[in-house]
């Protein structure tokens, strides 16, 4: 398989580059097969250190979506379990790992579950354009985004062979682990749980207090287990109401109930494994693509434009052949300038071949990867978002958004509980 390797050259230090290989959360079901004692696995997180000196048979990962690092940090009173590995007004004290890029659902869980940077596993963002097909794919759906027929992928683009490598919890289980993942039964057959999370067996969960009496039951089914727990009631709230809202730390609050009910009946030689797949921050003053109200009257951010994908702070732009240069120099000058004398955007704008060259996907990018990925790229840096309201009304209503590299999205947790 073809490959585009990323090169080490200087670029803009605001923007930062994922530690990829050491820090991010592909390097977690590793780590965890590492301290399962699997051959050829590398505790790439130090989780040894993270659990204690006490050997772990038995590992219960527990993935919060939408539990940013430093949302935590803030929210002592609403999570007193989950914090208690926080010093107080800091989280220096507490493990803080960080996503891929972008930094979103689909791209983060298929980094947890294969173990590789987006640049090898190939889901590389929210809506992403794929060969063959006129409209872009969403892979948390697996099917074509837009009005009209919400065509399904299934058959057409079979996840298998959409994502073929092997999963980590695949070698995990092919090594004698007993691996089970505990999610809502809609994901038990989905393209995304197909195509990245799959190996072992899958137990529906239908609440909170099943979540986490399945997670536990899991643990005992063998003397070296691995469960993979999936919750996503926190991302929601804070899509809906807000990061910062009442709602987001009531939520919260449940979270850790279920945290402390997992912990609380552990066997002996199990632990406890919090993370997430992004943060998340509330945005002000978005831009509409689809009116492009206040920016340069001049500008038409859509010449030469086919497709646009990805979501309001990372759009992957897909542009008509030969017009990838034009298109980045439009997009940057038209989002560094306000029509209506209120301060501008701000964003990085980079063509594929500069976002691949400064790693953001991972020091390897496939082929098929590198078709999925934008001919140009706009991440944001500030609070603002690019949205589109009359081809994605709900998503444009939402008040919390997150896929760019701010910290406040990237910053993920890793807490270990005996």
């Amino acid at each position: 398989m073809a490959t585009v390797t990323s090169s080490s050259r200087q670029h803009d230090p605001s923007v930062p580059v994922p530690a990829y290989g050491s820090g991010t959360i592909a390097d977690l079901v590793p780590s965890a097969l590492a301290v399962l004692g699997i051959p050829g696995e590398a505790d790439r997180l130090d989780l040894h250190a993270l659990l204690g000196a006490a050997p772990a048979r038995r590992l219960c990962i527990l993935l919060v979506d939408g539990l940013g690092a430093r949302q935590l940090a803030d929210c002592a009173d609403a999570a007193p379990l989950l914090t208690s590995r926080v010093a107080p007004a800091t989280a220096e004290s507490m493990r803080v790992i960080g996503t891929g890029f972008p930094s979103t659902t689909a791209v983060s869980l298929s980094s947890l579950g294969t173990g590789v940077p987006p640049g090898e596993h190939g889901l590389v963002g929210y809506l992403m354009a794929v060969p063959g097909f006129d409209r872009a794919m969403n892979p948390l759906r697996w099917r074509l985004h837009g009005e009209g027929d919400h065509v399904d992928l299934l058959a057409e683009l079979p996840p298998e062979q959409f994502q073929p490598r092997p999963t980590a919890f695949e070698r995990a289980a092919d090594a004698g682990v007993a691996v089970t993942r505990v999610a809502p039964g809609y994901q038990a057959a989905s393209g995304l749980t197909r195509a990245s999370l799959r190996g072992g067996r899958f137990d529906a969960a239908f609440s909170l207090g099943d979540l986490a009496a399945r997670s536990v039951a899991a643990l005992a089914t063998s003397d070296r287990a691995l469960v993979y727990t999936y919750h996503g009631d926190l991302d929601l709230t804070g899509h809906v109401r807000g990061p910062d809202s009442d709602s987001w730390r009531d939520e919260l609050a449940q979270v850790d109930l279920l945290a402390a009910t997992i912990v609380r009946d552990l066997p002996e030689d199990a632990a406890l494994i919090v993370t997430a797949d992004h943060g998340m921050l509330g945005i002000d003053d978005p831009l509409d693509l689809d009116d492009r109200d206040g920016v340069a009257a001049d500008s038409d951010l859509l010449d030469g434009v086919r497709l646009i994908g990805g979501e309001p702070r990372d759009r992957h732009v897909y542009t008509r052949e030969g017009a990838a240069a034009d298109v980045r120099s439009r997009w940057a000058e038209t989002l560094a300038a306000r029509a209506d004398g209120r301060p501008a955007q701000q964003f990085t704008v980079v063509e594929r071949d500069d976002a691949i060259a400064r790693g953001w996907f991972g020091p390897v990018v496939t082929d098929d990867a590198r078709r999925r990925i934008g001919d140009v790229l706009a991440v944001a840096t500030g609070t603002s978002a690019l949205i589109r309201r009359s081809r994605e009304p709900l998503q444009s209503r939402l008040i919390g958004h997150h896929g760019a590299l701010t910290p406040v999205e990237r910053e993920i947790p890793l807490l270990g509980f005996r």
